[in-house]
């Protein structure tokens, strides 16, 4: 489908493709779209209990990236509680948080991304630092 919809298209000129597997956290954990990097992605207004509530998709997600992050406080988002819930459903799990408002933690969620382009089109350098790995508390 994804294929079928990006015919005619330049991929060659694009450096990032975004597809956005909309719906809820079930559906999409059982669809292979032929990405590169499978991202799933939490809002502090969620909760940390989604990694439990829906551990498919954790656990088929390459990366989680908590966003929304300068409403932690508002939110009383229990940064403790989704790392120990990351760690349960994939102990290895590269996590980031960001704010799209503030800029927090987007300098490094950017350099991994650049750093994953890099490797997709060799002979550009890219160093990612920055990466909350799943230890953090």
């Amino acid at each position: 489908m994804i294929g079928n919809a990006l015919a005619g298209w330049g991929l060659g000129d694009l450096d990032f493709l975004f597809i956005e597997n909309v719906g809820n956290l079930v559906c999409p954990s059982t669809y292979d779209l032929g990405e590169d990097l499978r991202l799933v992605l939490l809002s502090v207004t969620e909760g940390e209990d989604k990694p439990l509530k829906y551990p498919t998709i954790f656990h088929t997600a390459d990366v989680a990236v908590i966003t929304k992050s300068d409403l932690a406080a508002a939110a009383e988002f229990n940064r403790t509680a989704v790392y120990r819930n990351f760690r349960s459903v994939r102990p290895d799990m590269q996590v980031f948080e960001v704010s799209a408002r503030t800029g927090e933690g987007m300098d490094p969620w950017l350099r991994f991304l650049e750093s994953r382009r890099v490797e997709s089109r060799p002979g550009r350098g890219s160093n990612p630092e920055g990466a909350v790995m799943p230890g953090h508390t």
